[in-house]
């Protein structure tokens, strides 16, 4: 495991991400190995003064690395970054090693934990995206040339350029079949519209704990794993509430950081499930050094699914692991959680802060609610039945046809509501 460096002034940060530590990015590639069982033999810093285009390292760290890997019979080496085509089979040809880059490596997790049909659609699709981008004509395997039929002319196709039709016609299936998945889950969404249920959607960073508290939450039992990525396909149940609301909780996948455009547009699908969710759960690893960074690499993901700049009222904040967190650290926190109405401090693997995080869940759907006018025809006895289930009935006046209410219901219902009566 190499993460390289760019060689600094003493005392600063030295990462892309000034406010994240080196040593935290190194410790996060190490369980991102470790998350696939690989045997992670050595974790190295490679300091770099200028990124080569041939190898991105110097031959200083070249000669070093080789010499490691050479003695402890190394076979795969994880440089934690990206690498272009020839930088990756420049180093494998250097070091006598496979070499994968950070993109690499988080392709194989999601390939190994893709289980529903989607997920494994999604995988593949970013799979080959980047499989795409590995195609380089210094290859010598992809020079051979495939002679074409003598009456057609010509010396046929390269390996090359079949290899990339072939990718390409692949990609372009699979655009289409996740296409479909939209739709329905456009159709899905649609349907739960119109039946009492807001849907409140969990995020967070990989290995947060978002799986721990959707169990501890809606008393379920998915996986939940001490490890990165050991959520990828989502999952929904329903979650009781202390007023008596029904909502949907949504788990989804975890987001990491510098995770790739091309990853992203693979799970725009299904993370369209956060974009279209009446709450947004953040859940953040309050005992992580990098916790603040890893809130803005989550808040970015956000922004670039098409979620409106996320701000207080937009996002509840759910502080976890406060049970791995010392005295004074929980004191700090519990500090601010009090100045800020829109948070909780909790401990998804204990239970506590879970009454207070299900109470703001409640309080934020009830604030949305707003005084409307509605007519209901008393033949329709089954929405006059839901509009009493969910909203607060502050008036009601009958004649022949119909029930005229005055209702106080919140957005997420009265929107839900217009698909089966007209709102005065």
């Amino acid at each position: 495991m190499v993460h390289p460096v760019p060689k600094m002034a003493p005392g600063r940060h030295s990462t892309e991400n000034s406010s994240r530590s080196i040593e935290a990015r190194l410790e996060e590639a190490v369980g991102l190995a470790k998350a696939i069982r690989l045997d992670v033999v050595c974790a190295e810093f490679a300091r770099i003064t200028r990124p080569r285009p041939s190898s991105l390292l110097g031959n200083g760290t070249l000669e070093t690395l080789g010499e490691l890997i050479s003695e402890n019979d190394i076979g795969l080496v994880v440089i934690d970054a990206p690498l272009s085509p020839v930088q990756q089979r420049n180093l494998e040809r250097r070091w006598q090693a496979k070499v994968i880059d950070r993109t690499g490596l988080i392709l194989e997790i999601f390939g190994a934990r893709a289980r529903t049909h989607e997920g494994r659609l999604q995988v593949e699709l970013a799979a080959l995206s980047y499989q795409r981008s590995r195609l380089v004509r210094s290859w010598t395997h992809l020079e051979r040339q495939r002679g074409g039929f003598g009456f057609l002319g010509g010396p046929g196709e390269s390996q090359l350029e079949i290899d990339r039709r072939l990718i390409g016609e692949r990609i372009a299936r699979l655009k289409r079949e996740l296409d479909a998945t939209r739709r329905t889950r456009a159709l899905h969404r649609e349907a739960r519209r119109r039946v009492p249920y807001p849907v409140v959607a969990l995020v967070g960073y990989t290995n947060a704990g978002k799986s721990t508290l959707f169990n501890r939450l809606t008393r379920s039992s998915v996986i939940a794993g001490d490890m990165l990525f050991a959520t990828l396909d989502p999952t929904m149940r329903r979650l009781e509430l202390p007023s008596g609301r029904q909502a949907i909780l949504s788990d989804t996948v975890g987001f990491i950081s510098d995770l790739p455009t091309h990853l992203v547009a693979a799970f725009r699908a299904t993370l369209e499930e956060v974009i279209e969710a009446d709450i947004v759960v953040h859940v953040r690893d309050a005992h992580h050094p990098d916790s603040e960074a890893q809130r803005n690499d989550v808040l970015n993901v956000l922004i670039d699914l098409g979620l409106d700049e996320p701000t207080e009222d937009a996002v509840v904040e759910a502080m976890n692991k406060i049970d791995l967190l010392d005295p004074t650290a929980r004191a700090s926190l519990a500090g601010q959680q009090l100045s800020n109405s829109q948070g909780v401090a909790l401990s998804a693997a204990t239970g506590e802060g879970r009454d207070a995080l299900l109470e703001l869940i409640d309080r934020r759907l009830e604030s949305e609610a707003r005084v409307v006018r509605l007519e209901i025809p008393h033949t329709d006895g089954k929405t006059l039945a839901w509009v009493y289930d969910r909203g607060e009935v502050l008036g009601r006046r009958d004649d022949n046809e119909a029930a005229h209410l005055s209702v106080r219901l919140s957005e997420a219902d009265i929107a839900r509501l217009r698909h089966r009566q007209r709102l005065h």
